[in-house]
């Protein structure tokens, strides 16, 4: 018995080489060529894109006003698709 745990430990790194790398679907493979584009930095803008001071400071404010409304403790969602945002009824 101990033999036969023997033989399969030996055959498993053929296993795994045997699993071919690289992408499962052509969907799979599109998005690891634009993940490249990013990395690489092939397709990026040669205008550098700033924001504005008054820019800055409007997505800032957003930012800190999101933090005004407390979040649901769940969410209930009708046939329709709508979500009535965390209200009890």
């Amino acid at each position: 018995m101990k033999a036969h745990y023997l033989v399969f430990l030996g055959l498993l790194p053929l296993v795994a080489c045997a699993i071919e790398p690289g992408p499962s679907s052509p969907q799979q493979a599109e998005t690891e060529q634009w993940l490249t584009l990013q990395v690489n930095g092939q397709a990026a803008s040669p205008t550098p894109q700033t924001g504005s001071p008054a820019e800055r400071e409007q997505a800032l404010q957003r930012w800190l006003d999101s933090n005004k409304h407390p979040i649901p403790e769940f969410f209930e969602q009708g046939a329709d698709g709508a979500s009535s945002g965390g209200a009890r009824r």
